[in-house]
């Protein structure tokens, strides 16, 4: 069936950046509710070994390296260690050193907010704009996920303000307005794209022309690099990675995937990828040692890319292609040689040599998830999390619980023993600590 233009931009602004889900709910073998579950008195300390301090976790690829944690939810359910209330946004949650970092708005504007891991209670909380993101479809506030480093915190707006914050006290450092410094355009659905931190740098996407799509500024004095390229803004997260001794950068703008030299911004590959309205919104999944997965929705697809890397001579091959993993906003998860993902609203698992399809189940929407331990964390945008199995085999759920209520389109963050969720209107920690 083919849809009208006006039908089409409906359905894309449920896009809003970088962790979207879906509606139906599915049935494991325990349910629970913990939407109303009260929160305990919490006195202890969240060690900073287990931290997840930017997009996608410690490694940017939504795995979490912890193995210390529960499964038998149905045994013991994961308790509420605390709710705190929130205002508009879809901003990741980023955990350093015992602190919770997002960002959200409310009418009166937009704020980078910095919480006590322990106890949830506000720590600081910093403007960093004076004008709220409203969509009329319902996609208020902020989008990306805050970056931190070596005691800064790095947060992009949706109308494209870069603020560097001291991670302590939320007192600012620098900040950059990639509208006024770059004549940069704000997309459709606001600036999206998590800040990186590469070595003394930290990279955004601007979309701006005259070479300024691609920004890279000095962390510590919001000083300009240098820019690079000419793509639109789309609203996936650039990653960084070596392959063969060689350091590039993944960007998946609006219309290619591009891998770039970290030292000077220049172009070592491309490949065009064509997306509606720009929508390369799934952050670039890297298969070691020399692939690269992308994915994107609107009919489009999926490909797999193997690089040979000889130096700063980068050449790409595309192994495969498919229509059976079409990845919206969320960002799939590689585990030993398989891709987990959402094709749309269908919750999936494919051949990353093959792109062969393994399994798939409904009940999950345009859901997020994070892995960790040999485990998936599926969240559907009704606030319903899954434990599944993370294997090849067959869809394996263990257990889920119902944590949110109302539009939760954030993905999961796992630091420390506890999950951090978020909808519109809140954030709640659940201990899964052992």
């Amino acid at each position: 069936m083919k849809l009208s233009r006006s039908l089409q931009i409906t359905f894309a602004s449920v896009l809003i950046a970088l962790a979207f889900i879906g509606c139906e709910e599915s049935k494991s073998e325990a349910e629970l509710d913990l939407t109303a579950q009260a929160a305990p008195e919490v006195t202890a300390t969240i060690a900073a070994s287990g931290d997840w301090p930017q997009w996608l976790g410690p490694n940017r690829d939504g795995i979490s390296p912890e193995t210390d944690f529960r499964a038998n939810w149905a045994e013991t359910p994961p308790a509420v260690a605390w709710r705190t209330p929130l205002g508009d946004g879809f901003s990741g949650i980023a955990i350093s050193n015992g602190k919770v970092y997002t960002m959200y708005s409310d009418n009166k504007g937009e704020y980078a907010v910095c919480l006590d891991a322990g106890s949830g209670e506000i720590v600081w909380k910093t403007a960093t704009d004076d004008e709220e993101y409203s969509d009329w479809q319902g996609g208020d506030g902020p989008r990306s996920t805050p970056a931190i480093s070596n005691g800064m915190a790095y947060f992009f707006g949706a109308f494209g303000k870069l603020l560097a914050l001291d991670a302590n006290t939320g007192k600012k450092r620098w900040s950059f307005d990639v509208r006024k410094s770059l004549n940069a355009e704000t997309p459709t659905w606001g600036f999206s794209a998590s800040p990186l931190i590469e070595g003394d740098m930290v990279l955004i996407e601007a979309g701006a022309a005259n070479g300024k799509a691609l920004v890279a500024l000095n962390k510590d004095t919001g000083d300009l690099v240098w820019t690079s390229q000419n793509d639109k803004a789309g609203y996936s997260s650039p990653i960084a990675v070596t392959i063969n001794d060689t350091r590039m950068l993944l960007f998946f703008t609006g219309a290619n995937i591009l891998a770039i030299n970290p030292a000077n911004g220049e172009r070592l590959w491309g490949h065009p990828w064509k997306t509606d309205y720009d929508v390369n919104a799934a952050t670039p999944v890297f298969i070691p040692p020399s692939s690269i997965f992308i994915s994107s929705e609107y009919d489009v697809g999926a490909a797999r890319f193997d690089l040979t890397v000889d130096g700063n001579n980068v050449q790409g091959k595309q192994r495969w292609f498919t229509r059976r993993m079409k990845n919206k906003m969320s960002t799939s998860v590689y585990l030993d040689g398989f891709i987990y993902g959402l094709d749309g609203k269908i919750l999936k698992c494919i051949d990353a040599g093959s792109g062969e399809e393994k399994w798939k189940t409904r009940g999950f929407g345009e859901g997020t998830l994070i892995a960790g331990n040999g485990y998936l964390f599926v969240l559907s945008d009704r606030g319903v999390l899954a434990l599944v199995e993370a294997t090849p085999e067959d869809y394996k759920p263990v257990a889920e619980a119902k944590v949110l209520n109302g539009l939760s389109w954030t993905a999961p963050s796992l630091a420390a023993g506890r999950l951090y969720l978020r909808n519109q209107k809140e954030i709640v920690a659940l201990d899964i600590a052992k």
